[in-house]
């Protein structure tokens, strides 16, 4: 009986150390899309750092100057210890006698997500890394749009008009203002110091854009419509236009579920000097015959761009459609 007791004794001990141990994870920490990179730094400056590079420091898609997915930090993995670890997301570089890519969640702090490669030499790891490049920034990026809306879900403004008349929910902070609202028309507004972030939510027939032809060109046709009907520019006769020198990028995409035309290019105003990405998503309601439209904007000349419009797709992102 003594024996049982102590047994039972001993297995309340491990299990109020495994939960004090999940308790006293502490909260990470880091810029929206910071990485930290944990690989030694013989590695880093070789083919292992130049896949490592190629891939997570690749230029944002859409934006007018080039700027990188993540701002990285290496740090050789001796020093990887303490608060350093608190990092949100980090990739880590193993030597390991099997190739390995292993993602592993809340290790050092909550929330947090670590990717981490492994290979027996230099050569296979960067092999692995350029194979699964797509999938670990895709990763990563699913970690910060996260921690994007959680930041934003800290203060939200009223949607209940835009629920009303256009069966859309969206989740945005109160720093955003209605600049402009008509019956199946929004437009809301950020702003800048020298410029301003914008959200535009309106619907269409699902006939405006046919599969089965030029999606591109259909989107581009419904943007300027928009743009001359509602986003006027700085003089008479201008108004905001898809910009006509290069064609946006095109990817399918889902919100709520629901498939979605992705666009990403450059605006311009026509008449005027003014210019700078949009991200745009025309998602499909078919029970309600039409697509709703979401698209974010920003203006700021001579500005990064990349974490405005990161926080435009994070709120997109977070749209529920439905009456």
């Amino acid at each position: 009986m003594k024996k049982f007791v102590l047994l039972l004794s001993v297995l309340a001990t491990v299990f109020t150390s495994c939960e004090d141990e999940k308790v006293i994870l502490t909260t990470s920490s880091g810029n929206i899309n910071n990485l930290s990179v944990i690989v030694e730094n013989d590695l880093w400056k070789g083919e292992v750092g130049d896949a490592i590079r190629t891939n997570l420091a690749a230029t944002v898609e859409g934006l007018p100057q080039e700027e990188p997915l993540f701002n990285m930090n290496q740090i050789p993995p001796k020093a990887f210890s303490g608060f350093v670890t608190k990092n949100r997301t980090y990739l880590k570089v193993e030597k390991s006698d099997s190739i390995a890519l292993k993602i592993v969640r809340n290790q050092f702090a909550r929330p947090q997500t670590g990717v981490i490669a492994k290979g027996p030499d230099a050569a296979s790891i960067a092999k692995l890394i350029n194979e699964r490049g797509a999938d670990i920034v895709a990763v990563f990026k699913q970690t910060e749009i996260k921690e994007k809306q959680r930041r934003i879900n800290k203060s939200l403004k009223a949607d209940d008009v835009i629920k009303k008349k256009l069966g859309v929910s969206l989740k945005f902070p109160t720093a955003y203002r209605y600049a402009k609202e008509d019956d199946k028309f929004f437009w809301l507004r950020k702003d800048l110091k020298n410029g301003g972030m914008n959200i535009m939510i309106y619907e269409i027939p699902m006939q405006k854009i046919d599969a089965d032809t030029n999606v591109i060109s259909s989107i581009i046709k419904m943007r300027d419509s928009i743009g001359q009907a509602h986003i006027p520019g700085p003089v008479d006769g201008s108004y905001m236009i898809t910009e006509a020198a290069y064609a946006p990028y095109l990817f399918e995409s889902e919100i709520d579920g629901r498939f979605a035309y992705e666009t990403k290019g450059t605006w311009e105003v026509k008449n005027a000097f003014m210019a700078g990405p949009f991200l745009n998503y025309t998602i499909e309601d078919k029970a309600n015959n039409r697509y709703i439209v979401l698209e974010g904007f920003t203006f700021a000349p001579s500005a990064p761009k990349r974490d405005h419009m990161f926080e435009l797709e994070a709120i997109l992102k977070s749209a529920k459609i439905g009456f």
